[in-house]
């Protein structure tokens, strides 16, 4: 039967037991791993600098020519250890072929840790014979931990992510697992040679055997730190809302500055296309005017005279402007339900939801204040399911999170700012300082398209709060908003 590979390559990192592991591999006939061969400061070995014929200068200018190498001079099947600075060049290539087997290879991030610190602080890095061990107890630095765990995490993540999209898998060993015989030979059959191993090597011996508590200066300190460490990522928030696309043809530059703007919709869109038509007039201070041509704003854009306008364009910014989740659900409530834009999201939240949703034309007159705060509180417990996707009705544009508008933008042309609509004037007269123009101050507060019996000043309150939270959870992490408050004049 044909081998399952013709190459592999060992993710790890560095005191995960990697070494003792390659010793195994290339004890097993038919398997041979030519150590850390695209590490950026060596080749193979440490103070290596010429491997196979290939120098350290020629691997850099082509790391395929060493990976060529290493496979027509290796008898069965080769491969390497590879860690996360290596060169992204070959894990990139590596990722994507299914005839590359992927060994990941991991270990307690702690004990990764403390045992990289001694190792860094005794010059050891590997030991043979366990008379000549150097043994220290370093400090446990709590942010320079993170930073190690930031970086293990992201590497691990990246792997399995293009494993799933490429409908790959790898074979995942522990450190307590490289000394287990039947699991390298286990790892033997996996990889489709017939070698298998009597007893696992013995030439590599653990240099830090003690216990954790024993290996730092303050055990205390160390334990105070990994408890502030969120293990299992508990505070996260978790993103089920489906992805959007870049929406293009809503976006707006104006002909008199360098500035496009990507509108979140049942923002302040009309504000701000107010204040960018104001800057098509005759050129301003820096030479970025628009020549006169008057007031009309340049939009449907498509990829493609997107990337025209920016290549005519000199110094372009592009920015957004986010809006209190509060604030913007009710907009878009106004806006797209009460109206009856929706019309067909309107007749299901009245059969569905059982919304008091009276037609148009008498919402001024059949919605008292307190039916006009239930009825929009249950469109907040409505948007909390429908924007992660949970109902059957489709997300409009007007109430996605603004968190999931500007993530699909950025798949075309991520915004350089992101303003707030709470200090809307102060941002637009920096960005205009950012191209060099002297912008006129934004006009007031466009009105809605549709007249609500009530502002959402007269109905907020510590319960439609909670609910705008609940569905956009999202948004207030990632832009930190607090509690809404009305604007202030």
């Amino acid at each position: 039967m044909a081998r399952p590979f013709d190459r592999f390559i060992v993710l790890a990192e560095m005191r995960t037991g990697s070494n003792f592991l390659e010793e195994n591999l290339n004890a097993i006939p038919g398997i041979t791993c030519h150590g850390e061969a695209f590490n950026p400061h060596f080749i193979g070995r440490k103070d290596r600098s010429e491997y196979l014929g290939v120098t350290l200068a020629q691997r850099d200018a082509d790391p395929f020519a060493l990976w060529s190498r290493i496979e027509e001079t290796s008898p069965g099947i080769a491969g390497f250890r590879f860690f996360h600075d290596h060169d992204p060049r070959v894990l990139d290539r590596a990722l994507a072929d299914p005839r590359c087997a992927k060994i990941v290879l991991t270990r307690n991030p702690v004990e990764s840790y403390v045992s990289l610190k001694i190792a860094r602080e005794t010059g050891q890095w590997k030991l043979g014979d366990a008379r000549r061990r150097k043994a220290a107890t370093v400090d446990f630095d709590a942010a320079e931990f993170e930073a190690h765990l930031a970086a293990l995490q992201a590497f691990q993540l990246l792997i399995l992510r293009t494993l799933q999209t490429s409908g790959q898998t790898a074979f995942y060993i522990a450190y307590e697992d490289v000394g287990d015989l039947a699991v390298i030979n286990g790892l033997a059959a996996w990889l489709g040679v017939e070698g298998r191993l009597d007893a696992v090597a013995d030439g590599i011996k653990k240099q830090n055997p003690e216990p954790l508590a024993d290996k730092v200066t303050d055990p205390a300190a160390m334990e105070a730190a990994l408890a502030r460490v969120d293990r299992f990522d508990l505070s996260r928030t978790p993103n089920f809302e489906p992805r959007r696309g870049a929406a293009l043809p809503g976006s707006m530059a104006s002909p008199g500055a360098p500035l496009l703007f990507l509108p979140v919709r049942c923002g302040p869109e009309a504000q701000v296309a107010a204040w960018l038509a104001a800057l098509a007039g005759p050129a301003q201070d820096g030479g970025q005017g628009g020549g006169g041509q008057g007031g009309g704003l340049l939009t449907g854009f498509t990829q493609k005279t997107l990337r025209q306008w920016m290549r005519a364009q000199h110094g372009w910014r592009t920015f957004t402007v986010v809006r209190h989740p509060l604030a913007r659900a009710h907009a878009a409530f106004v806006d797209r339900i009460l109206s009856g834009a929706c019309g067909e999201v309107r007749a299901v939240l009245r059969r569905a939801y059982k919304l008091d949703l009276p037609p148009p034309e008498r919402v001024m007159k059949a919605m008292d204040r307190d039916a006009y705060r239930e009825t929009f509180l249950g469109f907040l417990r409505f948007l909390k399911g429908n924007v992660v996707g949970q109902t059957g009705v489709r997300i409009d544009a007007g109430w996605a999170s603004q968190a999931a508008v500007i993530d699909g933008y950025a798949q075309v042309v991520p915004p350089d700012f992101i303003l707030r609509e709470d200090s809307l004037a102060r941002g637009l007269a920096f960005l205009a300082s950012e191209v060099g123009i002297t912008a006129p101050p934004p006009p007031a507060a466009q009105p809605g398209v549709f007249a609500a019996p009530f502002a959402l000043a007269d109905i907020a309150d510590a319960e439609l709060e909670a609910a705008a939270r609940d569905a956009y959870r999202r948004d207030y992490d990632r832009f930190g908003f607090q509690d809404w408050r009305p604007p202030a004049g």
